[in-house]
Formats: C-alpha cells, sequence, structure tokens
C-alpha cells in the first residue's frame, strides 16, 4: 500500500508546531515503509515556504530540510495532466486548487492514502482517502501500514 504525504506532516516533523506535535509526526514517518512513501513536489514548495514564513528559517535552511526529505522519500511530479485533474477537482468538491493537486498526484501515483491534518478526514477520491495521522484512535488503514511497517 502506497501513501503520500502532505505538508503539514513534514512541517511537524520539522518541529513547527511544537514538540508533541513533532515527536507523532518524526514516529509516524520513522515508521513508514520507505519504499511505498512519497511525497509531492508541491509539498516541497509549501514546506520552503512554511519553514521560511511561518518557523523564520533561512532559506538555506529551508532548502537543506528540502533535500533531506528528498533523500528520505521519493518525490512525484506534477505532470499536466494531474493538474488539469486537479482543477476538476478543486471546482467538483471545493478544495483549494494546490491541496488538490496534492490529491491528484497521490491518486495518479497509486497511493491509497494521503496523510494530512488540514485536509477532510476520510474523504476519498480517486482511490486516495485522506487520513489525520494525528487522530487517535488511527484510521484502520494508517494503523495497518504501520504494522506493516514496523514488521520490515
Amino acid at each position: 500500500m502506497k501513501v503520500a504525504l502532505d505538508t503539514n506532516i513534514l512541517a511537524y516533523a520539522e518541529g513547527m508546531n511544537g514538540v508533541e506535535k513533532r515527536d507523532i509526526a518524526l514516529e509516524l514517518v520513522r515508521r513508514l515503509p520507505q519504499q511505498a512513501t512519497v511525497i509531492p513536489v508541491q509539498v516541497l514548495g509549501e514546506l520552503f515556504n512554511v519553514l521560511t514564513r511561518k518557523g523564520g528559517r533561512s532559506r538555506t535552511d529551508a532548502r537543506e530540510s528540502q533535500l533531506g526529505w528528498r533523500d528520505a522519500f521519493p518525490v512525484i511530479e506534477t505532470a499536466p495532466d494531474v493538474m488539469l485533474t486537479a482543477a476538476d477537482l478543486s471546482t467538483a468538491h471545493q478544495f483549494g486548487i494546490w491541496d488538490a493537486v496534492i490529491l491528484s498526484v497521490a491518486s495518479h501515483a497509486g497511493c491509497r492514502l494521503l496523510l494530512s491534518e488540514d485536509l477532510q478526514d476520510s474523504f476519498t477520491w480517486g482511490g486516495v482517502t485522506i487520513v489525520n495521522p494525528f487522530a487517535f484512535p488511527r484510521h484502520d488503514l494508517l494503523e495497518s501500514l504501520l504494522v506493516i511497517g514496523d514488521d520490515g
């Protein structure tokens, strides 16, 4: 099962929004199977913006964070057809365009889950279910992925 990460997961793992969220996000990304986890390229751009604007980090530090995440998990590009699908998704379901891009990329990459605190929890589109990994109890699909990830 493949999973995509939204910006807030990476931002929290980088220490944004407090120690509690950081610890949960770090525990989560450590337990996810690396070969089954992807990052939409849009997320890396948003992360850079969050780290510099809200986090007060230098552009150099934000760039280093981007590179670290790129090295940790495969990055999925946004193709023209994905962008058009995202516009349809945004129109039909009232998503912001950049959130729709992330969901569309996850769908086109064959993901079953998109981990996000910001998007509509349990919304399913294009074979992808949005799951808030900070909600407890954890969604069954996420829990099964983490158990598989723990087994190696």
